[in-house]
């Protein structure tokens, strides 16, 4: 039988010296993170991952290990995470210059991750169960560690799948763990032995049958509550501008005053983050704007406040007077985004450049809460990145009725970012059984149910407002009771039998 192409780049990769050995691990890293959105190729996720096992268990020692995983790891994430030099093209003249510092910094970074996967699986005897579940531990260490960043992890790719479906019951580190099942499966078939990897293939194939079957329609009853998503399509290098703040402002406000398909009106209206131009403390006269172009309709809106000499990117919601109701100000925020890191400990020596208690970058806010939406129930706010942390959504004080995220990724560009910040949202709701209202700057708006699927949208790059009715949520699902536990425990209890079995050989060595 003559050698499938999956297996004859594997063995071309193996019979290359060391030195080249490494490039072409992260030209198929990058291979495999075309499974992200907007490509959604995940077919090629789990092939490109399968490549990289077969070389993984070429590797004669850890150190090899590590050092090819981290060259697979930084050609994923170069490809992967490519949106993270458009905010250094929002002012080329002034940061451009940082862009490929900053993609090849980041790629170069979280692919540490990756290589200690690589490495702590050679360790644990190189099988196919030690790599799925130190890879997968891996991605547990990225979403927790240092802040946390899992943007683009290999269950991503499974998003717009049926397969979503079993988020809720171990959230994304069980779609990682799926996809790198599936993809020493697939090289299980192709070079033996193929029992238990048809076995693993079956067990996917159910799942995958499984999540058709088990995902509830999508239908919302005919009183559900109405949302307006306001999209103004503000450019973020024009956002701020003297010449078209007001432009931006008014458009919004317009977007609020449009009467409803038969004169009706929506329950709630949403504004994205920082969709005022003016802090909280001396926003009344911009509130009062507002509430008159939403009549009683309340308003929920994203904008900045000061306490002190600290500033705060918070969410507000107004009530049919133009008060505000709720107040939420964001705590989990982007490191050297809008903080830099041990700020206010440089501050204590002097360097006060840094330092958040002196106003240079946001503060956080005291951490997840529950707000009252009225009719609509209670709400968990969510700003901007804090939706991509399953963590941060656990972490409230009580189950609310919907998720309510509002963000910017007007910073993201217009390629792949948006789009992968807007699958995470969905992934986000299907773990917790919970409808998410999204709106953002310049999109992607979106209402998304209970099962993680988008029931209506605003494309991204364009103006507009749509009213949308509000899913139902679900009953609490397993994910939102237990979180990543079982998903952590599976994976050590999987790399600690695979420990044992070596044990032996690693001894006789």
């Amino acid at each position: 039988m003559p050698d499938s192409p999956l297996q004859a780049i594997a063995a071309r990769a193996a019979g290359l010296r060391a030195r080249h050995r490494a490039p072409l691990c992260a030209l198929i890293g990058a291979l495999a993170g075309l499974g992200q959105a907007p490509w959604g190729l995940w077919p090629l996720t789990v092939a490109g991952l399968a490549v990289l096992f077969a070389v993984f268990s070429a590797a004669p020692g850890w150190r090899r290990a590590a050092w090819l995983g981290w060259a697979a790891g930084t050609g994923y994430f170069m490809l992967s995470l490519n949106w993270i030099v458009e905010p250094f093209l929002v002012d080329v003249a002034r940061h451009g210059w940082m862009a490929p510092f900053a993609l090849i910094g980041l790629s170069a970074g979280l692919a540490l991750f990756w290589a200690a996967g690589f490495a702590l699986a050679r360790v644990a005897g190189g099988g196919a169960l030690a790599w799925v579940a130190a890879l997968t531990l891996s991605e547990a260490a990225r979403t927790y560690l240092f802040t946390g960043f899992p943007w683009a992890q290999t269950g991503h790719a499974l998003i717009d799948t049926p397969w979503l479906h079993w988020s809720s019951y171990g959230g994304a580190l069980l779609l990682s763990a799926l996809t790198l099942a599936a993809a020493t499966a697939l090289w299980r078939i192709l070079t033996g032995p193929r029992g238990p990897a048809l076995l693993t293939l079956a067990g996917l194939a159910a799942l995958h049958a499984g999540g058709v079957a088990l995902t509830p329609a999508p239908d919302a009853p005919a009183d559900a509550p109405t949302v307006r998503l306001i999209q103004p399509n503000a450019a973020q290098h024009l956002k701020w501008h003297p010449d078209h703040i007001r432009t931006f402002f008014n458009r919004q406000v317009d977007f609020t005053t449009a009467p409803g398909q038969g004169g009706q009106r929506p329950d709630l209206i949403v504004w994205p983050e920082t969709a005022v131009p003016v802090l909280l403390h001396n926003a009344q006269p911009t509130f009062d704007a507002i509430s008159r172009a939403a009549g009683d309709v309340p308003v929920v809106l994203g904008l900045q406040r000061v306490d002190g000499a600290r500033l705060y990117n918070s969410l507000v919601m107004l009530d049919a007077s133009g008060r505000v109701a709720s107040l939420y100000d964001k705590h989990h925020l982007v490191p050297f985004g809008e903080y830099i890191p041990l700020g206010d400990l440089f501050y204590r020596v002097g360097l006060s450049a840094f330092a958040a208690q002196a106003g240079n970058g946001y503060s956080s806010g005291p951490g997840a809460q529950v707000i009252g939406l009225g009719d609509l129930g209670r709400a968990l706010p969510l700003i901007c990145y804090e939706g991509v942390f399953p963590q941060d959504v656990r972490a409230a004080p009580g189950r609310a009725d919907v998720m309510l995220l509002i963000t910017n990724d007007a910073w993201f560009g217009q390629v792949s970012g948006p789009y992968q910040h807007l699958a995470q949202a969905r992934l986000r709701s299907a773990e917790q059984g919970l409808p998410m209202i999204r709106v953002a700057n310049t999109g992607v708006s979106a209402m998304i149910d209970a099962a993680g699927r988008i029931t209506a949208s605003i494309p991204l790059g364009e103006a507009g407002w749509r009213d949308v009715a509000l899913p139902p949520p679900l009953p609490p699902t397993p994910y939102a009771r237990l979180g990543d536990a079982p998903a952590l425990v599976l994976a050590l209890l999987a790399l600690g039998l695979s420990f044992l079995r070596h044990r032996p050989q690693r001894v006789a060595s």
